[in-house]
């Protein structure tokens, strides 16, 4: 089987073919750090790592390289804001964007350039742009790209030069050849960080960062694959691409890779709104697990609505999980089993497999697992007179925790959580209290177990829990 991915440049689905054999030169648009990473972030963060990771999965070399964007004018407004230097406020950030990275149980990139460490590469480069015709220079120390000089201008967008300019806001006093041409190279004003440059002080815009940085720290000068949010097609891919093939006449990247929008409660994210969750918030009030399981429920491509609905629908799957866990373990705990295949298992490891290959479906991927957790535990009712009982379970839970936890990365942190001796008395005594059916003592127990983040089930085989 091979990969389909779909490209956005292309406008349709493609067999990942990389250049160089099982080489992966990947790169993603980071972070501007001037205020703490949000909900949406989060989404971007999660969803290419798990594309790093089921390539690899799937025999892949991945290099991965990450952005982080530390000089903007964003960073700088911060700085004014709260009186502080601008360096101060993108390292702070930084801090914190590990951070959000360790609690979401997401690998950084194998490198993670900062702006302000690549600037030679991108005077370098403005400079080859300039000699080329590609770019001007004009008093006062700017430099903006030509766009009219580079005749694919838009075929990312898929818009016209003239549709273009319907939506550019015409720039009073603008000393720019044309209205769509793009600043490479800004002049600094008084106060502001600036760096030496052959046009005076100053720094980078923000789109040449991602040319410099992706083709210096990948070795290449067309990566395999640019990935972004949907709303960096135009203008940031856009001007990417015509300022790395305006210098390079190569092409600048193979497949483009794109996620859908977040919303919260049906409304764009706003502070001003009162719905702007930083991924700090969000792990205040869910697990880890259950807004990945969120993200899982859509294709990465979708749009999606985040909502207090839709994580507590995440976390019911993820209780199907725990169940399953439970059960297998109080089968297998203590055993030395050797594992035993059977063919519902590879059954639905297949379509699971089959699933990621087209385009990277969750969803798909995900009805695989579940289907493979209903299959188990209909086995472990049904079979318990077959000599590879166990064996089975062991196999059918192995898989089953390995393609969640290597490829969804699930269960990185909370599986690790162990019940107290409080907890484990509360379950001990609410099984002798259906055994002795006193059923008002089982329910109170029940309600007080909750409170203390434990769900109880009954079934076929007695009691079981989870964690909520």
């Amino acid at each position: 089987m091979a990969i389909q991915i779909y490209n956005s440049l292309s406008g349709k689905k493609e067999e990942f073919i990389p250049q160089n054999g099982n080489e992966v030169k990947m790169y993603t648009c980071g972070i501007t750090v001037y205020d703490r990473s949000h909900i949406g972030h989060a989404r971007s963060l999660y969803v290419f790592d798990i594309i790093r990771r089921y390539l690899k999965f799937r025999g892949f070399n991945v290099h991965f390289v990450r952005n982080i964007t530390d000089i903007d004018d964003k960073i700088i407004n911060r700085a004014i804001e709260t009186k502080r230097d601008a360096h101060d406020v993108s390292e702070e950030q930084i801090r914190f964007y590990y951070d959000d990275l360790k609690a979401l149980g997401v690998a950084p990139g194998d490198v993670e350039p900062k702006a302000t460490d690549n600037i030679p590469e991108m005077i370098t480069h403005i400079q080859g742009l300039i000699d080329k015709g590609s770019a001007y220079a004009i008093p006062g120390g700017d430099v903006y790209f030509n766009v009219r000089a580079f005749k694919d201008y838009g075929k990312l967008s898929g818009q016209s030069i003239d549709k273009m300019l319907e939506g550019v806001r015409i720039e009073k006093d603008s000393k720019k050849k044309d209205p769509l041409d793009f600043v490479l190279w800004k002049s600094s004003k008084p106060g502001e960080p600036s760096w030496d440059s052959p046009w005076g002080k100053g720094r980078p815009g923000w789109h040449i960062e991602c040319s410099c940085m992706s083709m210096k720290h990948l070795h290449t000068q067309t990566l395999d694959i640019h990935a972004g949010g949907r709303d960096l097609i135009f203008p940031h891919h856009e001007n990417e691409i015509a300022q790395s093939e305006a210098l390079t006449a190569v092409p600048f990247a193979k497949y483009w890779i794109h996620h859908g929008l977040l919303t919260v409660n049906g409304q764009k994210m706003s502070k001003s709104l009162g719905n702007f969750m930083t991924i700090q918030d969000a792990l205040a009030k869910y697990t880890v697990d259950e807004i990945k399981m969120f993200f899982l429920f859509s294709h990465y491509t979708s749009n999606i609505d985040f909502s207090e609905d839709k994580i507590l629908e995440a976390r019911k799957a993820l209780g199907k999980f725990d169940v399953l866990f439970y059960r297998a373990s109080g089968l297998l705990k203590g055993k030395n089993i050797e594992p035993v295949q059977a063919g519902f298992v590879s059954k639905y490891k297949h379509e699971f497999i089959e699933a990621m290959d087209d385009d990277f479906n969750t969803p798909k991927a995900l009805a695989a697992l579940f289907n493979l957790i209903n299959d188990t535990n209909i086995y472990i009712d049904q079979n318990s007179d077959d000599p590879n009982y166990l064996g089975v379970i062991y196999h059918a839970v192995d898989i089953l925790e390995n393609l969640a936890r290597n490829i969804f990365g699930l269960f990185l942190q909370e599986k690790t959580q162990e019940l107290t001796s409080e907890l484990k008395d509360l379950l001990e005594e609410r099984i002798k209290a259906r055994e002795l059916k006193n059923f008002k003592r089982s329910d109170e127990l029940r309600t007080i177990l909750k409170e203390k983040g434990v769900a109880v089930e009954d079934g076929k085989n007695g009691q079981s829990w989870r964690w909520i």
